[in-house]
């Protein structure tokens, strides 16, 4: 039997989309428990859609429920790292790939000059508007990897693997000494791609995942 309905969704889709926007924007920090009584009142519906949503996270491999306890956010271990990270890599340099083949590189003209822009404001000084901006800028960039294939699956597998990533953020701050790096490593995966090479747009999309992997204390 469905929820009722609030507002044209299902209850229970708010109650996801509430629990996803807690744990993507770090409010909910990979490895905490939490009850479930301190989860509805967080979220602020029924508890009944709120099982519903932790249920649908738990089957994203967001959450792990503990019967009878409660809800513990996913762990930031190296190895859901390493795999996080290098299915979006699989998924990046093929959409590099694409990108390069198509000659798209005229098109990502704006998305090249937001990239400078961060980089030529954090050499001046980094604020943390512009680690802000940073981390935006770099999802704009992945999405539009992945979006180059135009699959739906892929589409699907990489917005779940995103979400898993977004938790393993925010359970280490974007530290200064990795802005410059990394804007500076997708700038190289951008001109790449503009000289329509495949190889050398894929190849820079691996070095990117290395040197990510570093950052977070992974040697490959």
């Amino acid at each position: 039997m469905d929820m009722p309905e609030a507002d044209g969704l299902l209850l229970a889709d708010k109650a996801f989309m509430a629990l996803r926007e807690l744990l993507t924007g770090g409010q909910l920090r990979a490895g905490q428990f939490v009850s479930m009584p301190d989860l509805v009142k967080t979220i602020g519906l029924p508890i009944a859609p709120v099982r519903e949503a932790v249920k649908r996270a738990e089957s994203a491999a967001l959450v792990r429920i503990l019967p009878k306890r409660g809800v513990a956010v996913m762990e930031a271990t190296p190895d859901l790292v390493r795999d996080c990270f290098h299915l979006r890599t699989i998924l990046d340099q093929e959409g590099a790939r694409e990108l390069a083949r198509n000659r798209a590189g005229a098109g990502l003209g704006e998305l090249r000059e937001r990239h400078q822009r961060v980089l030529d404001e954090a050499r001046a000084g980094i604020t943390p508007s512009l680690q802000r901006e940073a981390m935006a800028v770099d999802w704009v960039l992945h999405t539009t990897l992945a979006d180059a294939l135009g699959n739906d699956s892929v589409r699907e597998i990489y917005s779940r693997n995103r979400d898993r990533i977004s938790v393993i953020q925010h359970s280490r701050p974007l530290l200064p000494d990795r802005i410059i790096p990394a804007m500076e490593e997708h700038l190289a995966i951008l001109d790449a791609i503009a000289s329509g090479d495949e190889q050398r747009a894929a190849g820079e999309v691996r070095k990117h995942f290395r040197q990510t992997l570093r950052w977070w204390g992974i040697i490959v």
